[in-house]
């Protein structure tokens, strides 16, 4: 019995592995306007790209709360949280798990910025950040950064967890002086 269990996992590794590169959507480009989207926080609140206008948004895929590489990502934008918000960012999370979910993942780890809740994936899916496996979907790890006008900036496509937050914040300096007259 204990072979059939191996043998699943493999299946669903290699499965995983394989779908890895597959994508259910196109990605947006730098200097194209950001896909719009209305989604629910772990509060039950709803948040729109338009109420990023005139801030920076830092809006990050990933596949699922209170997993290790998550956990450690969500946690270092926690921790930088104050450095982001004084270049004039803000943060964003998605997945594809509830409310609910996001709503322990939050509280356990004191996360204090939105979590939403894309459950069906159609916001990854236009992002071109979900991972379609028929039954499972996932968000891949990817961010975007999203300008003021909502534009596209920089995306993100093979992120280091442990430091990605400080990755951002340098590309935001740089922006952010290349803007002032």
């Amino acid at each position: 019995m204990k072979w059939l269990a191996v043998v699943a996992a493999v299946v669903v590794f290699a499965a995983l592995f394989v779908a890895r590169a597959a994508r259910a959507g196109d990605l947006p480009i730098a200097g194209q306007p950001a896909p719009d989207f209305q989604l629910p926080d772990q509060h039950g609140a709803q948040h729109a790209l338009t109420d990023y206008r005139g801030k920076w948004l830092v809006l990050y895929f990933y596949p699922k709360d209170d997993t290790p590489g998550c956990t450690q990502e969500a946690c270092t934008f926690r921790d930088d949280l104050n450095q982001l918000t004084a270049i004039g960012a803000q943060v964003v999370g998605v997945s594809v798990d509830d409310t609910n979910s996001h709503a322990k993942f939050a509280k356990k780890y004191h996360l204090p910025f939105p979590l939403l809740a894309d459950k069906d994936g159609k916001v990854a899916e236009s992002y071109g950040a979900l991972l379609n496996l028929g039954l499972i979907k996932v968000a891949r790890r990817f961010t975007f950064l999203i300008d003021p006008q909502g534009k596209i900036s920089r995306l993100y496509l093979s992120v280091e967890t442990s430091r990605h937050s400080k990755e951002i914040i340098e590309d935001l300096k740089k922006l952010a002086s290349v803007e002032k007259p």
